[in-house]
């Protein structure tokens, strides 16, 4: 009947109309999506070069060669570097506002040896979250990781020992040699972690055990003094015990492949290694700051009389120079590995 031919025609005209306003109020507009691309799902360790593999982390590793800035959102991301990222980024924002809230520092040269610590611990939280863009950045980023590592330990060491440390250890033979010794030591250390980058299995070994030793001894003169029971009183003696309890932990942790070794898959988002050591270290930065900080101001008064301007010159002078002879080390592997 022509009613019957209406009403049908009516009916798939609707239809028609209602799945037209289904895609248009449900599709995805192209502009929208080429804003906020969507980030790629983690791969296994087969599916990136072995750079880049952990030993022991078998998933949660982020494609690489993927843009920039896939990278840089990557950090809302779930995968085995988020912790490792994450960690030294939070701390970097709580030293960096707890400096800047300090109220007892006015720059001279017995403040120096502080500016120069809280500078180079700053500088040296970053390499991970870009990391897995290319070969070159590997390269480029874990080379200024090495020097930023190498010159936080010196800076570290050598605050601790000029307002931390008992004087009259200070005046000893071994007093005497520590932070020279600390200098060479921490400038090999520098040089053995950007041969890893070119790199054999027992090189790698040997640096995270090198690297690990010279943490320890950043940490030998405060354990002196706390061994000496030369801090009665000092609000800074649980801080530097707590500190040097953290720094073993993430020594430990940074030379050795555990827990991740003992399940191999189990701990590839959380829980590994790597992500410990940063934790830790950061944990470790936050309360060394704290601690130095109160040492600051107590012996900031006599430290010019008690060491001399000339020394406190010279140890500054020396921070500029380990940074010149680390640099120059990176600099030649760039070359090696025809990366500049």
């Amino acid at each position: 009947k022509p009613a019957d031919c209406i009403d049908s025609l009516t009916l798939q005209q609707s239809l028609t109309l209602i799945s037209i306003m289904t895609r248009l109020s449900f599709a995805t507009p192209s502009v929208c999506s080429s804003l906020l691309p969507s980030l790629p799902p983690t791969v296994r360790d087969l599916d990136v070069p072995p750079l880049f593999r952990r030993r022991f982390v078998l998933g949660g590793y982020r494609p690489v060669g993927q843009p920039w800035r896939l990278y840089l959102q990557s950090l809302f991301q779930m995968h085995n570097d988020a912790l490792t990222v994450w960690s030294p980024l939070l701390a970097a924002v709580v030293i960096a506002l707890r400096f800047m809230m300090f109220t007892g520092l006015s720059v001279d040269v017995s403040s120096l040896p502080l500016v120069f610590y809280m500078f180079f611990t700053l500088t040296y939280l970053t390499a991970h979250l870009l990391k897995l863009h290319s070969e070159r950045a590997h390269y480029l980023l874990f080379l200024l990781n090495n020097v930023g590592g190498a010159m936080y330990l010196y800076c570290c060491t050598s605050a601790l020992y000029l307002y931390s440390t008992d004087y009259t250890w200070t005046q000893s033979m071994l007093g005497k040699i520590f932070l020279p010794a600390a200098a060479f030591l921490c400038w090999t250390s520098c040089c053995v972690s950007c041969h890893v980058e070119v790199r054999s299995f027992w090189t790698s070994r040997f640096h995270r055990r090198l690297y690990s030793l010279t943490m320890i001894t950043a940490t030998g003169p405060v354990a002196h003094r706390l061994t000496s029971n030369s801090w009665a009183g000092s609000p800074a003696a649980s801080l530097h015990l707590l500190q040097m309890v953290l720094s073993l932990f993430a020594a430990f942790f940074f030379s050795c492949s555990s827990p991740e070794c003992l399940s191999p898959g189990s701990f590839d988002l959380l829980g590994h290694s790597q992500q410990l050591f940063h934790v830790l270290l950061s944990l470790c930065v936050m309360v060394q700051q704290e601690a130095l900080f109160c040492d600051f101001l107590w012996r900031r008064p006599a430290l010019s009389r008690l060491f001399g301007e000339e020394h406190l010159l010279l140890v500054c002078n020396s921070f500029c120079w380990l940074t010149f002879c680390c640099g120059v080390t990176a600099w030649i592997v760039l070359k090696l590995k025809r990366l500049f």
